[in-house]
């Protein structure tokens, strides 16, 4: 469930208390993934600004970096037809849907196709290596904003995709 009044100082706190039971990469996306259900915020987590997104590729917006590197907290902005390319994770990751509907592909090793799903406001999702093998794109006429937690600071690493495929 949506909520306009979650703050992300409330998400940052549930986060961190998820991420300290210090389990593996699984259980803390897991973990973390209830987390994100009992405090999703709404898109207004972003400014008005940030939620036109950009029209040459998914804007990301870097809303938090923990001090000592164990998460970040990204909004995703997504206009109508922009993908990534297919890809992995350095990391464990959770996915947050605020508005709009992320279609995402799912692939084996071999990178055959797996599954696909269609994820609508106030759908969330973890996942961790291995395993983590996916394509997310716009498939919709509105843009779709999305918050993505990583185990990782992103602004460290630069980026979450461990690999792309082709």
């Amino acid at each position: 469930m949506l909520r306009s009044s979650v703050t992300l100082t409330d998400l940052v706190a549930a986060v961190r208390h998820a991420v300290d039971a210090r389990t593996g990469w699984t259980d803390t996306a897991d973990l973390v993934a209830d987390r994100l259900r009992a405090h999703l915020p709404g898109p207004e987590i972003l400014t008005p600004e940030q939620r036109l997104g950009r029209p040459d590729r998914v804007a990301g917006h870097l809303l938090h970096a923990e001090p000592d590197g164990a998460f970040s907290v990204l909004g995703l902005v997504w206009r109508p037809g922009q993908t990534t390319r297919i890809h992995d994770h350095i990391t464990w990751c959770v996915v947050g849907v605020l508005s709009g509907v992320e279609h995402e592909e799912l692939f084996d090793d071999a990178l055959n196709p797996i599954g696909v799903r269609d994820n609508p406001p106030g759908e969330v999702s973890g996942f961790a290596p291995p395993g983590d093998i996916h394509r997310i794109r716009n498939v919709g006429d509105e843009t779709a904003v999305s918050l993505h937690i990583y185990g990782t600071d992103i602004s460290r690493v630069g980026s979450s995709a461990r690999r792309h495929y082709n």
